[in-house]
């Protein structure tokens, strides 16, 4: 409720930020927005190369029988992209503000807050290219699932802005914080089951330690909605949902109690 309330008596505050880092992003580049495409392609043709040519992975095949290696990628790449990029653009966040923060009073957790919103817009445009070829290639049985798919979308970016505000903070007092995520984000992202999957040969037997991940919960919630055409099973929606909240929880507290000396550190 607290959450809800703040954003909603700064809400102007909060989009002209959200603007900001829209128009910041990708300021002076000649492809501008369409870097939001051309990176994810780039990264699922190069996993695609490497997963499915080299190492002959398989996915399972999906709704009507759809078997194809780069949308089995994206349907979890794109996600923990949304996640990974939320998290590291908010611990930025808060030390690239330093300015606006020693001038003017204003509630802090807006500054993730905005990081996140502006991940959340390029991650919407992504999703609507790849649900857009998952139409084309299946049926319109993936538009079924939109809304499905957006509160999932929601519960992400609520575990990335926790996981933001948490680590944001931290990084005010000691900026070793965002170096050393950007490298825990890394080993995070293949202790996913996100470029392999879980019953590939050699994962198999690590699958109960791997599936304690929350994050492992994250990709079975999308590709069963995207990939696979069905809802999630209730043990991974609730989990996957559970942390997030706890994160959004443990991040906000944390923020909210370190947030009054920003000013001082920076």
């Amino acid at each position: 409720m607290q959450l809800a309330a703040s954003y909603r008596s700064n809400r102007e505050l909060l989009v002209n930020l959200t603007l900001r880092e829209l128009r910041s992003k990708y300021k002076r580049s000649f492809l501008g927005w369409t870097w939001s495409l051309v990176t994810p392609l780039a990264t699922m043709a190069v996993y695609t190369i490497v997963f499915r040519l080299f190492f002959r992975a398989s996915p399972p095949v999906g709704v009507h029988k759809i078997n194809v290696f780069a949308l089995w990628l994206e349907c979890a790449l794109l996600p923990w992209t949304f996640f990974s990029t939320g998290i590291m653009s908010s611990i930025g966040s808060v030390v690239g503000n330093s300015s606006l923060i020693s001038k003017t009073y204003f509630d802090k957790r807006l500054l993730p807050g905005s990081a996140v919103l502006a991940a959340g817009y390029a991650h919407l445009i992504e999703m609507g290219v790849l649900t857009t070829i998952l139409v084309c290639l299946t049926d319109w049985s993936a538009l079924y699932f939109l809304p499905v798919l957006f509160v999932f979308i929601v519960i992400l970016g609520l575990a990335a802005y926790g996981t933001g505000m948490l680590f944001g903070a931290l990084n005010v007092y000691f900026r070793d914080v965002e170096h050393f995520m950007a490298i825990l984000l890394m080993i995070w992202m293949y202790l996913t089951p996100i470029i392999y999957p879980l019953s590939g040969t050699g994962v198999r037997k690590y699958a109960t330690y791997i599936k304690i991940n929350p994050m492992t919960e994250m990709t079975n919630c999308f590709r069963a909605v995207l990939y696979y055409g069905k809802l999630p099973t209730l043990v991974d929606f609730s989990y996957f949902t559970g942390w997030s909240l706890v994160m959004l929880a443990i991040g906000w507290t944390v923020f909210s109690h370190l947030q009054n000396g920003f000013a001082e550190e920076l």
